[in-house]
């Protein structure tokens, strides 16, 4: 913890709680237009409704750009969640994963199983079961369906509302008290009944968060370890504790609490894994303003620590990492030499040796290492968009897109591999093919019109063969489905 002290001085302004959203949000809808899903929160508000708000409450939340989109944090954290998610009480519940670039310790649960933790969280977890901890809360709030038990607890919202919640909610990531006063005002809800409530969400997300953590095979005792961490950083600067924690207290029995129920499991020896350690620095080089501070920061900590050849290797991860941004690339080599001796198949310590060799435009070395990567791990999706990428770069859209097409044969593209792909496609002139992978690219934006409208206009502009024109005619109908539900929902 000690290499996060000039971190935590930074924001100790900021809000340091688990929870964002969850506390403050409350949605509803017409019961008329809802189906009731046999439960008394499921004829408030449907899953179906939730679903929907969360797509276009992810999409909203990426255009603050605040979203970190490197690939190895977003699948990293993605494993953590699934692998929790899989060992929750629904299994069957869609989730969605993702980091948020800020180091202030907060995490965040919205509607439709999407889920968002900071960068803070991770830096300043001990150890992995920490972050399982936070994680396993925010999942535990989202199978519980505490969004639509507090709207069926206060009774006072209606859809119209919705939208101006959901400006409020945005407000919220980026600035917890403000986007608190935002909400307040839209819903004109009791601050102490909203307390009240949020306390017995607080709890039933703890208890249920926790069997889920065990369930999922992490430390039990992760969690009132963050919660200490917490309390630890509050009474660091009680005077300028932030509104939220004042409004939701970390309280000694809490703490207690969760203490006590952790005690009930037998206690065992519980390892981080690589990937946790590498993520942590490099998520620590990130926090810094340029890579030569973050530079001069590890090449401290390095020579502080006194543990083992191995215990440095992650330390000299976040090194090499900070001498590539800093463009010290000589130096950057001698740390990945370094690394890659220890391990020669590591996927991250080869991952980052093609970024130097890409870096300094040596793309024939940087597809040598890419060729390795690729056959030892041809689906993770770190390597298919690092690769494509760097072929895109040299014009090699044919081999980019066979990547690409090889990787949807199996899992479905997000935001980022359709950009990709229709970068190819452009490359090698395929206009329809572009036009096609466009609107798929608007649809899981969220910008399900302009989507609509990009297809009426490849029926209308292009001359497509049979297959074109039925391709184009079913997306269109499943398009505008969606696009009436959304209408139906208010959204």
């Amino acid at each position: 913890m000690q290499f996060l002290i000039k971190i935590q001085r930074r924001y100790l302004k900021s809000t340091f709680t688990f929870l964002i959203l969850i506390p403050i949000l409350a949605f509803a809808a017409a019961t008329d237009d809802l189906p009731d899903f046999g439960d008394s929160a499921g004829s408030v508000v449907s899953p179906e409704f939730e679903r929907r708000l969360g797509k276009l409450f992810l999409n909203q939340v990426r255009q603050f750009e605040r979203v970190v989109n490197d690939p190895e944090v977003e699948s990293y954290i993605q494993s953590i969640g699934y692998q929790l998610a899989s060992h929750s009480d629904n299994a069957e519940q869609s989730f969605t994963f993702f980091v948020v670039n800020n180091t202030a310790i907060n995490a965040f649960a919205g509607p439709g199983g999407v889920i968002g933790i900071n960068s803070g969280v991770i830096l300043n977890s001990s150890n992995e079961s920490e972050l399982a901890a936070v994680m396993a809360h925010e999942i535990a709030h989202v199978t519980q369906r505490h969004l639509a038990r507090q709207f069926e607890q206060q009774s006072l919202l209606s859809i119209p509302t919705a939208a101006a919640m959901v400006g409020a909610i945005l407000v919220a990531v980026v600035n917890p008290e403000a986007g608190a006063a935002a909400l307040a005002s839209v819903t004109g809800l009791s601050t102490q009944n909203q307390i009240n409530f949020t306390r017995a969400n607080e709890e039933e997300a703890d208890r249920v968060g926790m069997q889920t953590l065990v369930r999922a095979n992490f430390n039990p005792r992760g969690m009132p370890g963050f919660f200490e961490t917490l309390q630890r950083i509050s009474r660091y600067s009680q005077s300028a504790a932030p509104e939220f924690l004042r409004s939701h207290p970390l309280t000694t029995s809490r703490i207690s609490d969760s203490i006590a129920r952790a005690e009930e499991y037998p206690e065992k020896v519980y390892e981080n894994t690589h990937s946790y350690e590498l993520i942590r620095y490099k998520l620590l080089v990130g926090s810094f303003k340029t890579g030569k501070e973050a530079a001069n920061h590890l090449r401290g900590e390095l020579n502080k620590n006194t543990g083992t050849a191995k215990d440095k290797l992650p330390i000299r991860y976040g090194l090499a990492y900070a001498y590539i941004i800093d463009s010290d690339y000589v130096r950057a080599k001698q740390q990945i030499d370094y690394l890659l001796k220890d391990d020669t198949d590591n996927i991250a310590y080869l991952l980052l040796a093609a970024k130097l060799q890409t870096k300094q435009s040596n793309y024939d070395a940087a597809f040598t290492i890419f060729k390795k990567a690729y056959q030892l791990f041809p689906d993770y999706k770190p390597v298919i968009k690092a690769y494509s990428r760097a072929l895109l770069d040299v014009k090699k859209a044919k081999e980019a897109r066979d990547i690409l097409k090889n990787y949807e044969r199996h899992y479905s593209h997000d935001l980022n591999t359709y950009s990709l792909l229709g970068q190819a496609e452009a490359m090698l002139g395929n206009e329809i093919e572009t036009a096609f992978i466009q609107a798929e690219y608007y649809f899981l934006a969220a910008n399900t019109k302009l989507a609509i409208d990009k297809l009426k206009f490849i029926k209308q502009q292009y001359k497509l063969d049979y297959y074109q024109e039925q391709r184009a005619t079913a997306r269109l109908a499943e398009f505008e489905y969606e696009l009436e539900l959304e209408e139906n929902l208010n959204l």
